[in-house]
């Protein structure tokens, strides 16, 4: 009976350690799980802006959501410019060589985001709720300069089928005078890891963790001078750690086997961690350039 019942526990405290998969919206129902479901899980959930989130016991189809990290926060926050300076952002690479493979697919990825630009672009339309760069589409030009060739021959032959020799010309282009460059220029792997582990009579707990570092550089270029006007770089840690414990135990005088195991990682993204660093570098950015006189960050004052 006890081999039986021992048994049972160490099932029903798997099941419970792994969330179960739920497409049932009553599931995901948050009221359903609040304190008296798990107190102290419902509280570390709270406590970090997670309500509900590690309390419920589904992992339950998840609605898409903006994403707004610290420094996001932080950037949109900052005063506005007193002049918008014009930029334009033509390319920024992964520069890192880093490659990874994929388990079970036979090919090789990349180990961070090649989406660069789109993240340079959204932080600089990001700075101070759109009140700081006004930025100019370089990255897909061609696209840009085949569409006004269309809505221009258009125009001639909407003229021409009037009988009239001129027609509404587009207005030009705007040119930048700051062209912002870079790239993802690090990803190192394994910068910290460790761990610690205990045993006794065949039943054992461990934790590990991995700490990974990726690093962006970007600078400003006047595109009068060609001069390197401003140049930063950031680099932004990413996070995984696990943990586990197994039962590993004879019982009934070493004739019956009992063995049991349970674990869970949380690795952090590392795109989150790519778009952070690129936040901070264009906030470093605005700052530098206000300390060298380039712009300026209306009613700030350093010194306050």
């Amino acid at each position: 009976m006890v081999k039986y019942l021992l048994t049972a526990i160490l099932l029903l405290q798997g099941c419970a350690a792994v969330p179960r998969w739920t497409e049932n919206p009553q599931n995901c129902n948050p009221n359903m799980w609040g304190p008296e479901y798990n107190h102290d899980v419902w509280n570390y959930a709270k406590a970090s802006g997670r309500i509900f989130t590690k309390a419920m016991p589904y992992i339950c189809v998840e609605n898409p959501e903006v994403v707004r990290m610290p420094s996001y926060i932080e950037l949109l926050e900052i005063p506005p410019a007193r002049e918008m300076p014009v930029v334009a952002v033509y390319q920024f690479m992964d520069k890192t060589g880093q490659r990874k493979a994929r388990p079970g697919i036979a090919d090789f990825s990349t180990a961070v985001t090649q989406g660069g630009v789109e993240m340079v672009v959204d932080a600089l339309k990001t700075a101070g709720q759109n009140s700081w760069f006004r930025v100019v589409e370089r990255n897909g030009i061609d696209h840009l300069v085949r569409e006004r060739q269309i809505i221009r021959s258009a125009r001639q032959d909407v003229a021409k089928k009037q009988g009239q020799e001129k027609y509404k010309e587009l207005n030009p282009l705007l040119f930048a005078g700051i062209i912002i460059e870079g790239g993802i220029i690090g990803y190192d792997t394994d910068i910290k890891s460790g761990g610690r582990g205990a045993r006794t009579l065949g039943i054992g707990v461990s934790r590990q963790y991995r700490q990974d570092v990726v690093t962006i550089s970007m600078r400003a270029i006047s595109v009068l001078t060609g001069e390197v006007l401003l140049n930063v770089q950031t680099r932004k840690t990413v996070f995984s750690y696990g943990t586990g414990g197994d039962v590993f135990k004879f019982i009934e005088e070493g004739t019956q086997l009992v063995e049991f195991e349970d674990g869970i990682g949380n690795n952090e993204s590392v795109t989150y961690a790519v778009r952070t660093a690129i936040e901070a570098g264009v906030l470093e950015l605005i700052y530098q350039g206000h300390r060298r006189g380039y712009w300026e960050i209306e009613g700030y004052n350093e010194n306050e």
